[in-house]
């Protein structure tokens, strides 16, 4: 039988489009307190139960809606926010007018609005039956109480998490949007089972662009990401990057931390997260994620917001720009934190310390008899003393600590030298050097190591990667897609010593290999630079494979654990350090040093 077209019902419609806007209890929440923030909201007040299954309430101090407006907003494709003349010219979150109608045809709506001037106004939509706009009493502002969401679709309830992972996903969504509205304050109640508990609070914060943003992160992300973070703020052709990148030190096992916005809005995107992943490429192995916090404002026609039904994914105009501007930006900042590391490593050495015991208390029927005592006074007698020219001499066999004899530094030197001068090694790996309040601890490879590299990495810059020639050409076939993907970056891949050229049909010719690979597998290697430019837009991989084998060449060129080292030559490395970018860190981005203060060392021995 042939199939016939027909047009859908209203019911229907709303339903699909539901489906596409609104997966989840989270994305419900997102659409109604974005309404709530283009509405001018300050503060927003979010209500859930069940995990957002059985009831969503969003409260909002905005300037609400008349009695007339209420049953134009529970329409499709109606809406304040444009007048459809300039798709393009978006300032606002939403602007399509679909969430909520989209909401009433999947759950129970009760929409409560009074706008400046007017009267309090209620209007409810169940499954797509609207019932006429009523007064009701209300201050100002709108409430929207969402219940019993998807009730009529219920085959998506089957779909859903438990009540505990839909309600984190909820306070996700209300954390991304906090960090986006520093200026707006928000809070998250979990009133499942008649119990009220703030999940969330985030105050407004006030003051310039750097100081609140940082206000509400550490509200968001806690302030020891802040205190672990740079400030970032570049600007290139029209676009402009702010906000806050961790240093590589505190770093995560996953991406978790990683919050990425364009003007204003909170996003998911392939094109970001690359350039980021390439920023920190050098710093970190890939098993480890930089924490960040970045925004992305340009003119609203340089970026299509209205790519993705629930606006995650974006698409730039000039995404080349906007993606050297991230990796540019961040490299900067990076070089500029010079050899600091994260204050959370400090944290942990200290964590590990822990105090003896206390010995439980002995009683008289368990104390030891006399003669046990007096063998174990003969046992712990002490020595005779020592020549005082000796010192710890005797102890120089049986111990890898010790002590060099050290220059006099001038009177407030260690002051002045943020890791301080060297006093001594122990297990001939680790230089102990004194600060003017506290003690550095460097590992002495690893610091090295990460010395040699970055003047390896400069010696590169300046002299180019040297190309070896093949002898005949290596000829590698593509598809006719791999092989544009491939072409668009074939400059990029000649500064990397890696020759590439069309050579008809599908194929091209690779002429030229970074020498310092070796051997080349050419069509295996091509292949892995593709599958990279498919995951992120780009590819830093025969960078990295170039930066790995200067890696290894540091490694091996760098001072070993185990090396004894005399003084002149532990305070020469230290100041090396403070002059080296990145030193703060190894090739791996573990911690080349730790720093502990003297209040912390003076409070693990009870001083204080």
């Amino acid at each position: 039988m042939r199939p016939v077209i027909r047009q859908l019902d209203e019911a229907a419609i709303n339903r699909i489009a539901a489906g596409e806007v609104v997966e989840r209890p989270a994305s419900a929440v997102k659409e109604l307190v974005e309404n709530a923030i283009d509405a001018g909201a300050r503060r927003i007040t979010v209500e859930v139960a069940d995990g957002g299954k059985t009831l969503i309430r969003v409260s909002d101090d905005g300037c609400g809606m008349s009695a007339e407006e209420l049953p134009l907003a529970l329409s499709r494709h109606a809406t304040s926010k444009i007048d459809g003349s300039d798709l393009l010219n978006i300032h606002s979150f939403g602007f399509r007018g679909e969430a909520l109608p989209s909401l009433g045809a999947v759950g129970r709506l009760t929409i409560q609005s009074r706008a400046a001037g007017e009267e309090g106004a209620e209007i409810s939509v169940s499954g797509g039956k609207m019932t006429p706009a009523k007064p009701c009493a209300l201050n100002g502002g709108t409430v929207v109480t969402l219940r019993d969401l998807f009730f009529a679709t219920p085959a998506r309830l089957k779909f859903l998490r438990s009540d505990r992972a839909e309600q984190q996903a909820i306070s996700d969504v209300i954390k991304r949007l906090a960090m986006a509205e520093p200026s707006v304050g928000f809070t998250l109640r979990d009133v499942s089972e008649g119990k009220d508990r703030v999940s969330f609070r985030a105050d407004p914060c006030s003051g310039d662009l750097f100081d609140a943003l940082r206000g509400r992160l550490a509200q968001v992300m806690g302030a020891e990401f802040t205190d672990n973070a740079l400030s970032v703020d570049a600007e290139r052709e029209g676009f402009r990057l702010t906000g806050l990148a961790a240093l590589p030190t505190y770093s995560r096992g996953t991406s978790v931390a990683q919050y990425l916005f364009v003007n204003g809005r909170p996003v998911q995107d392939k094109l970001l997260h690359g350039a980021l992943r390439g920023a920190y490429a050098d710093f970190l192995s890939r098993e480890r994620h930089p924490a960040v916090a970045l925004f992305v404002d340009c003119d609203p026609h340089k970026v299509d917001v209205n790519v993705h039904p629930a606006k995650s994914e974006v698409r730039f105009r000039d995404p080349g720009v906007v993606r050297g501007l991230i990796v540019s930006a961040l490299r900067h900042a990076l070089a500029e934190a010079g050899h600091r590391a994260s204050s959370t490593v400090a944290g942990a050495t200290l964590g590990a310390m822990r105090p003896e015991p206390v010995a439980p208390r002995v009683y008289q029927m368990d104390r030891p008899s006399q003669g046990a005592l007096s063998t174990a006074w003969r046992a712990q007698a002490p020595m005779p003393a020592p020549q005082p020219e000796a010192g710890f001499a005797e102890m120089a066999q049986a111990y890898s600590g010790r002590v060099d004899p050290v220059e006099e530094a001038p009177q407030g030197a260690d002051e002045t030298l943020p890791l301080g001068a060297a006093r001594g090694q122990v297990h001939e790996n680790y230089i102990i050097a004194q600060t003017g309040d506290g003690i550095v601890i460097v590992d002495q490879h690893a610091a090295h190591e990460r010395l040699v590299y970055e003047k390896l990495k400069r010696q590169m810059a300046e002299r180019g990667v040297a190309a070896q020639a093949l002898l005949i050409p290596e000829i590698v076939e593509f598809s006719a897609d791999d092989l544009v993907r491939l072409l668009s970056i074939s400059e990029e891949l000649a500064r990397m010593g890696l020759t590439v050229e069309p050579f008809g049909g599908g194929a091209v010719a690779v002429r030229e290999t970074p020498a310092i690979l070796g051997e080349v597998n050419a069509k295996a290697l091509l292949g892995d630079v593709l599958d990279e430019l498919a995951d992120y837009g780009s590819s830093q991989l025969v960078q990295e494979k170039i930066e790995a084998i200067l890696s290894r060449v540091a490694c091996h060129g760098s001072i070993r654990s185990g090396r004894r080292m005399r003084a002149e030559e532990m305070n020469a490395l230290l100041r090396e350090m403070e002059a080296t970018p990145h030193s703060g860190q190894c090739n791996h981005g573990r911690p080349t040093y730790v720093e502990l203060k003297l209040s912390d060392i003076e409070r693990l021995f009870g001083r204080t």
